[in-house]
């Protein structure tokens, strides 16, 4: 349950940096949101 909540931000963010930000910008807004929240959900173990 306690991982619901960033992958919810991470979404959040991801929708936001969609539909705000354009071209290699937005791709490495997205890849930088989803790396953030794999390294919060599973640790940096990984």
């Amino acid at each position: 349950m306690e991982g619901l909540i960033p992958i919810a931000v991470a979404l959040l963010g991801l929708i936001i940096a969609w539909k705000v930000l354009k071209g290699v910008v937005k791709t490495v807004a997205l890849v930088a949101i989803l790396i953030a929240a794999a390294i919060f959900v599973f640790g940096f173990g990984v």
